[in-house]
């Protein structure tokens, strides 16, 4: 995927938005639901790496089975993965970019989420 196909994807999510909040770090783009943050992607930085939401119960056995895969950088490791994007197959890619957003969904409280089903 290019960062123009991620970032298109992630903005795809219902309700979603982005931003850049960090003045120290003026490069990395923030996607939100509903104010929550489900990835970090530096968009310009080569190789293409997004941070993404992760279940704790299957964060291990994604990075035992990708290399691609690794433990968030500067994030909480057992919640958050770092994802190169160029050393997965697309699709999966978009999985894990939907697992996060769904984890971060679900976690809204239920007028929020409702508020997402009518957009």
């Amino acid at each position: 995927m290019t960062p123009q196909e991620v970032r298109a994807y992630c903005l795809e999510r219902g309700g979603a938005g982005e931003d850049t909040p960090f003045p120290s770090a003026p490069g990395l783009t923030v996607f939100r639901v509903r104010g929550k943050i489900f990835a970090f992607c530096a968009l310009e930085e080569r190789p293409l790496k997004v941070s993404l939401k992760c279940d704790p119960e299957e964060a291990g056995p994604l990075r035992a089975t990708y290399p691609a895969i690794e433990p968030g950088w500067h994030l909480n490791k057992r919640h958050w993965n770092t994802v190169t994007v160029g050393g997965l197959p697309a699709a999966l890619v978009r999985d894990l970019i939907d697992d996060s957003y769904d984890l971060v969904v679900a976690k809204l409280p239920r007028a929020e989420r409702l508020l997402l089903d009518r957009a």
